[in-house]
């Protein structure tokens, strides 16, 4: 059987080296979020980029115990003491495209809106009206935009801020801004949520569209453990009880 192949990690005898560096002077001179960065690029960030993953890890880390991802990992520990590992995984497992995955959508849009410009050599402010046409005409939801809660998302400036001061702001944040004022003529005012903000950087930084789910996972599990951790030493095994209210058939026989 032929050999896997992997360009991450060599690990021998002697030796564990990560992108080609060592890991003890990795382990010894660099922070976790560098080598994240390092896993995913192939490279060591700048410290601007260090700040800001480093920053987008902390905003995604824990929206507290309602939200899917934490509710499932306590109901799962609820039923089953014995595997925390079972319980981190069960909230993973709740992550998806309504809860953690907008991220992945809004690099999406934003790696096919700055292609879109480019190849049609139109501006973004254009291909970002021509995007918000089409998902109008197709009753479809922008990722990214919009928030239950703020009218204008705090987590965003702190996010373009960053990217700006560190001369990462690019065609990422550019276009989501484009998007934004595209939305707000054409539909109502929505603010760029901390997911489009954390799609504008990540793409501004280099990463591909699926590290917008990634760096939710990533980040989510230090949550999860937390909330794991909280309901192993401060509740009881069982504990959770959903009420739940039944409304089908009223009784029958069996004939």
């Amino acid at each position: 059987m032929d050999s896997w192949r992997t360009a991450i990690v060599d690990a021998r005898d002697g030796h564990i080296r990560l992108r080609g560096y060592d890991v003890l002077p990795l382990m010894s001179q660099r922070t976790f979020t560098d080598t994240i960065f390092l896993l995913h690029q192939g490279r060591l960030p700048s410290i601007a980029e260090r700040g800001l993953l480093d920053a987008i890890l902390t905003g995604v880390a824990d929206h507290g115990p309602g939200a899917p991802s934490c509710a499932a990992a306590r109901l799962a520990l609820s039923g089953n003491r014995q595997s925390l590992s079972a319980a981190v995984a069960a909230g993973l497992l709740a992550v998806g495209d309504d809860h953690g995955g907008a991220g992945l959508g809004c690099m999406e849009h934003i790696a096919e809106g700055v292609a879109l410009a480019k190849s049609e050599q139109i501006t973004l402010d254009e291909t970002a009206r021509r995007i918000v046409a089409d998902a109008r005409s197709r009753g479809k939801r922008l990722p990214g935009f919009g928030h239950r809660v703020h009218t204008t998302d705090p987590r965003t400036g702190l996010l373009f801020d960053m990217a700006e001061r560190g001369g990462i702001a690019g065609e990422g944040l550019a276009f989501v801004r484009a998007m934004e004022a595209a939305l707000a003529a054409a539909v109502r005012p929505l603010p760029i949520n901390i997911d489009g903000a954390l799609a504008a950087v990540l793409h501004d930084m280099g990463f591909a569209p699926a590290f917008g789910r990634f760096v939710f996972l990533i980040g989510r599990v230090a949550g999860l453990t937390a909330e794991v951790a909280e309901e192993l030493t401060r509740e009881k095994p069982m504990r959770v009880r959903i009420p739940v209210a039944y409304d089908g058939v009223a009784p029958r026989d069996v004939e």
